[in-house]
């Protein structure tokens, strides 16, 4: 017992200053958009959430109240603080997330998956973190061990740490395509002409901060050397990084924090160098909350010359995801019908490599108490609701592939500085 309070204390010395940085007294506020209040706000080192339907939401601090006030700009409160034990959200007995996964039943999930279908799934470890956890890949392919000429489409999920239910839609597509491949006619078709690759999570050092220490966490765990922590994944690729400092922040302290340059963080070096070997045809990448589906540009307002067939897209994955329970998924222009952002995945997948890419925020609407906290019971139904959207992507990918024969031949090309580390199936 003393030993085990011997560690407790030095985890707590060692995470203390991010502790520091933080209230776990924090508020969802709204604030109405305009010019003025816009310009405002870009003063202030605010967690900006989104813009939507004419308003701003904001994770605020105590302090972030005492500083609107002070510039005289009204908001409302969306919803008071909110503790997921003491709303009976979590249960002791599925672990200290719940329902959710931890890095670790993560791992162990996928190696299950690839262990029970070794023919059809494969776990990849495709880099590593910051703080040396695995970034792993479950493909998903009928020769799952060779390389094929055919489609190939990506699903990203948890960028950012506290978007839990993002790591959960990711990894039960996964599982259904698997569990299903030797009954359902349509899933064995789709697996069987496209290579499928799932990264259920971007972020596994945030995410287990997250868990443990501070339910707010959204950033990696950089320690920037300054007293400030973590990097914004999704604000530090590529891709028109640092365009200017509203759709990114080059206060460390921000939690749209791009880094000091593009790619200098591990798991997005991760995701990039995975397209170095990869010709992926599409890209889905999963966060919450607001409920829309987003697609480039998101660095600026205006539209790209593939606005058309990015608008086509999705909206029919709107329309399915609706189908299921009802639930209206928007299909926008990131930068127009969202706030601005730069350094972006789908920007970058975009961008780079020219292909359909999806920001898809999961529930909740931004009118529906609760924001990250999704129950428990909410991780089926929004699965359910986004499983036709992903086939749909999946069999848009194959039908547009360019047909030719599929001559299979050794996998031997290697990441860009790091090989892929197959870890199941052992053989």
């Amino acid at each position: 017992m003393k030993n085990i309070l011997i560690v407790l204390s030095f985890i707590c010395f060692i995470l203390g200053p991010i502790d520091a940085q933080h209230s776990t007294d924090r508020e969802i506020i709204r604030i109405d958009k305009n010019q003025e209040n816009r310009e405002e706000l870009l003063e202030l080192n605010l967690d900006l959430l989104m813009e939507k339907e004419g308003n701003i939401y904001i994770v605020a601090s105590p302090n972030d109240l005492i500083a609107l006030d002070a510039k005289n700009i009204p908001y409302d409160i969306e919803s008071h603080k909110f503790y997921p034990r003491e709303q009976g959200v979590f249960t002791i007995q599925s672990g200290a997330n719940g329902d959710f996964h931890s890095y670790t039943e993560l791992e162990r999930d996928l190696m299950a998956l690839a262990d029970a279908y070794p023919d059809v799934a494969q776990v990849i470890d495709i880099g590593d973190s910051l703080e040396q956890r695995n970034i792993y890949a479950l493909r998903i392919s009928d020769n799952v061990g060779l390389q094929e000429n055919e489609a190939s489409v990506i699903f990203l999920g948890c960028h950012h740490a506290r978007e839990w239910i993002s790591v959960e839609v990711p990894y039960l597509l996964g599982k259904y395509l698997v569990e299903n491949y030797g009954t359902d006619a349509e899933v064995k078709r789709l697996v069987d002409n496209c290579d499928i690759w799932i990264v259920p999570l971007v972020n596994p050092d945030g995410l287990e901060y997250s868990i443990h220490f501070y339910r707010y966490w959204r950033k990696n765990m950089r320690n920037n050397e300054d007293g400030t922590y973590g990097v914004d994944l999704n604000r530090n690729y590529g891709y028109k990084w640092g365009w200017d400092n509203l759709g990114s922040s080059p206060n460390s302290a921000s939690e749209v924090y791009r880094g000091t340059g593009p790619f200098t963080e591990p798991e997005i070096q991760a995701v990039r160098d995975l397209f170095g070997q990869k010709n992926f045809q599409a890209l889905v990448s999963y966060h919450n909350y607001s409920q829309v589906i987003l697609y480039p540009w998101g660095f600026t307002e205006e539209a790209s010359d593939k606005e058309d067939i990015l608008f086509e897209i999705g909206d029919k994955m709107s329309q399915l995801m609706k189908s299921v329970n009802g639930r209206y998924y928007a299909a926008e222009r990131a930068g127009a019908g969202f706030y601005l952002t730069n350094g972006d995945t789908t920007d970058w997948s975009f961008g780079e490599h020219g292909i359909p890419s999806y920001t898809i925020e999961l529930p909740p609407d931004s009118r529906i108490t609760g924001e990250f906290f999704n129950a428990e019971s909410d991780i089926l139904p929004i699965f359910n609701e986004n499983l036709p959207a992903a086939l749909y992507l999946i069999d848009w990918c194959i039908q547009t592939y360019p047909s030719q024969s599929h001559t299979s031949q050794s996998h031997t090309r290697q990441q860009q500085g790091k090989s892929l580390r197959i870890r199941y199936p052992v053989t």
